[in-house]
């Protein structure tokens, strides 16, 4: 068993197809067969049914194709790094899109006043998108603030963030005191797109308490988010980190309703196999650094 057949196995578990995982690989067919034979002689074990044309994953080939994938990402990691020996590398940091709009430029700052002998590559989407990076090693560490998923994926605590509902400065909640429920029923909401953990965290709180509420739409982005509700368009919920300079500005305001609470933790996240180089240690230490100051409160 070496290397070179996981990577076919692999491959034909992506394809279900031998003939195109051939053309994929540039192989020949019967050297495509011949590998996964090899395969399942040595573990004298049948990895494939053959339906056909199709091929179906056998139990113990899907107990293969956990170990082989963790076996080949390690083997690319290897090589990404004895290439880059005595080069600077670029930690890949993804966020989430609140994190990325109200926390990650905070964090390239410190970072690079600390230690200006790196750079990081950073990008911003949604929980789901990062977990599914993690896996795949398009990026080395995500921040999220919605639920991972996964086993495989070691998650660490850094920040609290609450959340708060937000209206225009014209709109009669921002005059009002008390707010009830019954005032959240005469809304419209805008929201954050199904993945967001702002939205997840939305629902379930307003589920909790079996609040209804009229969604006047679904956004994937903060900006837009503060942009309708500053027109009196409706309400929202949302991180009070991403709207206190609007706050501060009198664009919007902000509000409570005894009973209710929005509050999440921010989290780093990355593969449990991910060797964490010194650069993400110095990466996650910023994190927790950060997360021990509040000035937006």
């Amino acid at each position: 068993m070496t290397l070179r057949h996981l990577h076919i196995f692999i491959c034909v578990c992506e394809e279900s197809n031998m003939t195109k995982a051939a053309t994929r690989l540039h192989m020949s067919q019967p050297s495509i067969s011949q590998a996964i034979r090899e395969l399942e002689e040595h573990y004298s074990v049948h990895l494939f049914e053959r339906l056909g044309h199709r091929l179906i994953i056998t139990s113990a080939g899907d107990c293969l194709r956990s170990y082989a994938s963790a076996m080949v990402r390690l083997d690319m990691q290897i090589e990404s790094a004895m290439k880059d020996f005595g080069k600077k590398s670029m930690p890949r940091v993804g966020a989430s899109i609140t994190i990325g709009e109200s926390f990650l430029v905070e964090l390239l700052q410190y970072t690079k006043e600390r230690h200006p002998e790196f750079s990081i590559f950073s990008e911003i989407h949604n929980t789901t998108e990062l977990e599914s990076m993690l896996f795949a090693d398009t990026i080395d560490l995500a921040l999220v603030e919605g639920s991972i998923q996964s086993d495989y994926i070691t998650v660490i605590p850094f920040m609290v963030d609450d959340l708060s509902f937000i209206c225009s400065c014209e709109n009669p909640l921002a005059k009002t005191t008390p707010i009830s429920v019954h005032d959240l029923q005469q809304q419209k909401f805008f929201i954050r797109e199904a993945g967001s953990g702002t939205r997840d965290l939305f629902e379930r709180v307003m589920n909790a308490n079996h609040i209804t509420y009229e969604i006047a739409g679904v956004y994937n982005n903060a900006e837009s988010l503060k942009k309708a509700v500053a027109a009196n368009l409706g309400i929202s919920v949302i991180s009070r980190r991403a709207v206190w300079e609007e706050v501060k500005q009198k664009k919007l305001s902000l509000f409570s309703i005894d009973g209710l609470t929005f509050q999440r933790t921010f989290r780093i996240a990355y593969h449990k196999d991910k060797y964490v180089t010194p650069q993400l240690q110095k990466i996650i230490t910023a994190c927790h650094d950060l997360g021990q100051i509040d000035d937006f409160y």
